[in-house]
């Protein structure tokens, strides 16, 4: 017998009977029967926006794969680039075709001069690298007017490929330009994160040799940013995807949603978080504030994960390969103190409040010497090859535009009265 569900409406008495595909209903059986009354669910927590085959994500069981690939193995055996061709084709590749796959991304880095010359000189000296990220990539749109033809796949994946590849340049520019120092050329000598990392940190040596150990923690870290299902950004990429727009644009919606604190600034807060309690010896007093409902536990707990994050363990790993490079940072020991204190205390697991990814993130990137206004913009690097598969997919689905409906709470009609009555 099928899975199925029956939704009676009391007032009329009449039933529909809808079967469960996919571990979800199909809501035009609610709109046979129920026309004109919608689903209120402010912030779509039980709403299924889109059929997706690109990341399953089960937060009760601490689950993430990519393409049915768990993340654990992934970040152990791949390398982002060959994630992202992952992401974007259903399948790992063969040698011949990574070997393409990375040299049409390698040699796609370079961008228009006019947009180092005009275009970045135009921020104001202090401007947020996420703010410039936000109008660069929207900016793209405007060196490529064909990327508007979006019904050509092959265009599509050119378009794809050039975003991939550029994100990495227009950050590093981002935050040169932010910190007044000139700009360096792309070297497609190197790997992809060993290209980003001599674009930020190179001087005047000839040759930026980046560490391997801090070049791979870099690289993990974009893999597990990759894609991570229906998150605010990714549905911003859909839902302007949905009406048609270019990648370019598409995108930059999606990094201008990244850019809201609640989603992209999570492991900014947790540095902030690490240096208020300041000392070992202030945690139990930070930890009775936050029982007491006077402050908030940064970086643990998720909207979806009601579990250990899967990619908490990763990170948390990498981040004893990295401080043996740079050194131990001095707030890691209070980091891993909260985490034993909330995975031993009722009050913490009775909540979920388990460690998310971003709990150890932010302590890499400071280690690694990034300023922690970069980090929503690593984040963004990190998670373009989710956006713009998603972007791809729907446009293959050909899905509808979103048009999602609100319940009014307004007031009733009224007449206009003239403003010399009011």
């Amino acid at each position: 017998m099928p899975e199925s569900v029956t939704i009676t409406d009391n007032r009329t008495g009449e039933s529909v009977e809808v079967p469960l595909v996919n571990g979800g209903i199909d809501a035009k059986a609610w709109k046979r029967l129920l026309p004109g009354i919608w689903m209120l669910d402010p912030g779509f927590s039980i709403t299924a926006s889109a059929e997706s085959a690109i990341t399953e994500l089960d937060g009760g069981n601490g689950i993430l794969r990519y393409r049915g690939y768990p993340i654990e193995e992934l970040a152990e055996h791949s390398t982002f680039l060959e994630v992202c061709y992952l992401l974007l084709n259903g399948e790992l590749p063969g040698e011949t075709q990574f070997d393409s796959w990375v040299h049409d991304i390698t040699h796609h880095t370079f961008i228009h001069e006019n947009m180092r010359r005009r275009f970045y000189e135009g921020f104001h000296y202090d401007a947020h690298p996420m703010g410039m990220m936000v109008s660069a990539i929207a900016g793209l749109s405007t060196f490529y007017p064909e990327a508007k033809n979006i019904d050509d796949r092959d265009n599509r994946f050119i378009q794809i490929n050039r975003l991939i590849s550029k994100v990495p340049t227009l950050a590093a520019m981002a935050y040169r330009t932010s910190v007044g120092m000139p700009f360096v050329y792309p070297d497609n000598t190197l790997s992809y994160t060993e290209n980003f990392l001599s674009m930020m940190w190179r001087i005047a040596e000839p040759n930026y040799e980046a560490d391997p150990v801090l070049a791979k923690a870099l690289d993990v870290l974009l893999i597990l940013h990759a894609d991570h299902e229906q998150n605010c950004s990714t549905t911003a990429m859909r839902v302007v995807g949905s009406a048609h727009a270019d990648p370019f644009s598409a995108a930059a919606g999606a990094t201008a949603a990244l850019y809201g604190p609640r989603h992209g600034g999570a492991n900014e807060a947790v540095i902030h978080m690490l240096n208020e309690i300041g000392s070992y010896d202030n945690i139990p007093a930070f930890i009775e504030s936050v029982k007491a409902g006077e402050g908030r536990l940064m970086g643990f707990g998720h909207r979806v994960y009601k579990a250990y994050d899967p990619r908490a363990r990763i990170v948390k790993n990498h981040a004893d390969e990295v401080f043996k490079v740079t050194g131990r940072n001095p707030l890691l020991d209070i980091a891993l103190k909260l985490e034993e204190i909330a995975l031993s205390d009722d009050y913490f697991k009775s909540r979920n409040l388990y460690p998310n990814v971003d709990f150890y993130t932010g302590l890499i990137y400071q280690a690694m010497n990034f300023p922690m206004d970069m980090f929503t913009v690593l984040f963004t690097m990190g998670r373009m090859p989710g956006w713009l598969s998603h972007w791809n997919e729907a446009i293959e689905q050909e899905s509808r535009i979103s048009r999602p409906r609100q319940v009014y709470v307004g007031p009733a009609e009224r007449s206009y009265v003239p403003i010399g009555q009011r």
